[in-house]
């Protein structure tokens, strides 16, 4: 693909910190894609996540559909998110930004952000939403708002729609791959690094539909049962970045150290941390069949050469991570309502259907499921362009 559209590099004039913004591609004047907190966060890494995003738009244009597709964009803040100094490096950089966001970039929670922190920010640095750039493309501003208002409103079990509908899609990406297998969902194990907001869930989703979750890591380590996890018990006892208190472990769970869950004996492996965590040299220690990518990038292309030379097949992250920004705009769009149930169940009609599209694709051309994932938005992007006179 080409160069970005904008790459910017902002720095703050109290901490010297610095923020990223990287429009990859605009559609009808829009880009969507969401911020992301945290140390280290580059300049490199935000534009591969811009580019990540425009495929994710084409992946799931639908031209039945309400549901406009966007251009692809990313933020990113180099700062811890328990930072003290966050929140206000947060509402600087959204005050610095405010002219992108009004006029071309929508953006929301990513890794180390809430939704509702952004939320927050954002009216603090003087927007009306992080997503008003797309505004003008709607044809009832004021229902879709609502409707959207009201989705995010809703909560099933303790947990937010909005955090579930993308575990809910990497769930389902698992569950297809494990189906197309002929691998039963009942006695198949899983790990997962990260139990944020994709990582917790995810682990509930694959939970529920019968797999055993056998490890989970957060920021303080790997907690291990080769019996299963509460997952439950687990989620509810998280502190707002995914960090569990260690005081509800049950008597069979262990406490490893913190990459203990890339060697857990499993046979689906969900890294829904951060990116780059699986490398050239740890990725020898992954015994599991399925690397699910529910965080951005967390393979490197190295790494998945090596493990596709071992049989291992990786789902990558452009079409296993794409439910949550997909729902944003099938419920502001109207394809669906505020309503759990349709949610998921648009969620799991569309994820399988782009699932099955790329492994079958990925068979046929003798390439990884990546690699089947580009063919894909190279088939799309042409029809996108004649419906909407290309990206502009």
């Amino acid at each position: 693909m080409a160069s970005p559209l904008l790459s910017l590099t902002w720095t703050d004039h109290i901490t010297g910190r610095q923020g990223f913004l990287v429009v990859d591609r605009l559609v009808r004047g829009v880009a969507s894609g969401g911020l992301r907190m945290r140390p280290g966060c580059s300049l490199d890494e935000v534009t591969g996540l811009a580019r990540g995003m425009t495929m994710k738009e084409a992946l799931h244009y639908d031209p039945d559909g309400r549901y406009v597709p966007l251009g692809g964009a990313k933020g990113g803040i180099d700062c811890d998110p328990r930072d003290p100094e966050a929140y206000p490096l947060l509402v600087r950089y959204l005050r610095a930004m405010r002219p992108h966001i009004e006029s071309f970039w929508t953006t929301g929670e990513d890794l180390g952000l809430s939704q509702d922190l952004v939320d927050r920010a954002a009216a603090e640095a003087g927007l009306v939403s992080s997503i008003q750039a797309v505004y003008p493309l709607l044809e009832d501003e004021a229902e879709a708002r609502r409707r959207l208002g009201d989705a995010f409103a809703v909560e099933v079990d303790g947990i937010g729609l909005d955090e579930l509908v993308g575990g809910c899609g990497v769930a389902e990406a698992a569950l297809t791959a494990l189906d197309r297998a002929g691998v039963p969902h009942a006695g198949t194990r899983a790990a997962l690094q990260g139990l944020g907001t994709m990582g917790g869930a995810t682990a509930r989703f694959l939970s529920r539909a019968g797999l055993t979750v056998v490890a989970v890591a957060d920021i303080k380590g790997t907690i291990a049962n080769p019996a299963g996890l509460d997952i439950e018990a687990l989620l509810d006892a998280r502190d707002p970045h995914g960090t569990v208190d260690r005081r509800v472990l049950r008597p069979g769970d262990r406490e490893l150290p913190g990459a203990a869950w890339l060697s857990a004996d499993t046979d689906v492996l969900v890294p829904a941390a951060v990116s780059y965590a699986i490398d050239s040299g740890n990725q020898e220690r992954i015994t599991a069949r399925w690397v699910v990518e529910a965080a951005n990038m967390p393979v490197r292309p190295e790494a998945e050469l090596l493990l596709a030379a071992r049989g291992v097949t990786v789902l990558p992250d452009v079409v296993v991570n794409s439910g949550t920004n997909a729902w944003w705009w099938w419920t502001l769009f109207g394809d669906i309502g505020a309503n759990a149930e349709e949610a998921f169940a648009h969620t799991r009609r569309s994820m399988r259907s782009l699932v099955e599209r790329m492994l079958a694709r990925s068979l046929a051309d003798g390439t990884t499921p990546r690699a089947a994932a580009h063919a894909l938005v190279a088939d799309r992007l042409p029809v996108i362009a004649e419906r909407f006179g290309w990206y502009r």
